[in-house]
């Protein structure tokens, strides 16, 4: 197991730098191909570049008609941007916050990323797993297998290597659960390599500092989940507590608030707006949290429910969106 920052040691051959390949992943792919058994390439993200922003500012590039995210799908369109919400093209992208046209990727897709490993390792087949395309098994010939999380194919024999790139992507979601999660997919893909007495070799793209690291180094997920346990008590996020977030219009967030019969070692936080703004520059929706012990977590269930009926109960047109412990906090 070697974890590896992907800014650095990059191969010095020119296809794999191109392929974002430190170069302890290029060798420990080309040992497994010249093994005779398949390499295993995990990405988090499928399609062809999934997530664009602007080449000056870094400002995520969003479609003009829905705000959604743009992304290049590949093949004779790889040059014009589409949204991936509503489908329109923006053939003339302009940044909405410094004016800049040109993009640069956020993020690789499997696509991309097959394509620039086929350059790279040239004698050799690549297959994709994703999406709706989702191989069962290979067989154990030389082959590179770009897949997504949860779709890496069993190889008869064990992969010779599993390179688990752009690690940064996964740690990097907005998530309570993004460690643990980056964790079960690593583990999962490196349990279908081969011994490392049989040769086989599992290559990290993340730094080797970080907790989750760690723990798939030491092959210990226990103790990432103590650790996490530990910083969620001391930051007062779920599961050490339970939680209930309330997302509306200021008005219809102040009103709910004030029917709330919350029990009363309840705490909340906020309310904070949550990006949008109207014309003027108001929030068009806030947030706010209530916080309880975790003794206390069924009679905020039962606030919450009552909060709901009570304004379906009203046939209230204002939208309030009531969630438990969710787990997009950050």
């Amino acid at each position: 197991m070697t974890p590896t920052g992907e800014d650095f040691d990059v191969a010095r051959d020119e296809a794999a730098h191109a392929a974002r390949l430190p170069a302890v992943a290029f060798e420990a792919a080309r040992a497994g191909l010249k093994a005779g058994a398949p390499v295993l390439v995990q990405v988090p993200r499928r399609g062809y570049v999934p997530g664009l922003a602007c080449a000056h500012c870094r400002t995520r590039a969003r479609c003009r008609h829905c705000a959604g995210p743009l992304a290049l799908p590949g093949g004779g369109e790889a040059g014009s941007p589409r949204c991936r919400w509503c489908g329109v093209t923006d053939a003339s992208f302009r940044c909405s916050a410094c004016g800049s046209v040109r993009l640069r990727a956020v993020v690789i897709g499997s696509k991309r990323t097959a394509e620039e490993l086929g350059r790279a390792f040239a004698g050799a087949p690549v297959r994709t797993s994703g999406g709706g395309e989702v191989l069962d098994e290979v067989p154990a010939a030389p082959a590179i297998v770009v897949a997504t999380p949860g779709a890496e194919p069993v190889a008869e024999g064990g992969y010779g290597a599993a390179l688990l790139l752009d690690g940064w992507a996964l740690l990097g979601r907005e998530d309570l659960r993004a460690s643990e999660e980056a964790l079960r997919r690593w583990m999962a893909a490196a349990a279908l390599v081969r011994p490392a007495a049989d040769g086989g070799r599992v290559i990290v793209g993340a730094e080797a500092g970080v907790p989750v690291v760690q723990a798939l180094v030491r092959w210990d997920p226990g103790w990432l989940a103590e650790s996490e346990l530990a910083e969620r008590r001391e930051l007062g996020f779920p599961p050490a507590v339970r939680m209930a977030s309330i997302d509306a219009a200021p008005d219809a967030l102040a009103a709910a608030l004030d029917e709330l019969a919350p029990p009363d070692s309840a705490e909340i936080l906020g309310p904070v707006p949550l990006g949008e703004v109207d014309e003027d520059g108001n929030a068009e929706r806030e947030r706010a949290l209530v916080r309880v012990p975790r003794g206390d977590g069924r009679a905020l269930a039962a606030a919450v429910h009552t909060l709901n009926a009570v304004r379906g109960a009203r046939k209230e047109e204002d939208q309030v969106r009531t969630r438990l412990d969710p787990l997009d906090l950050i």
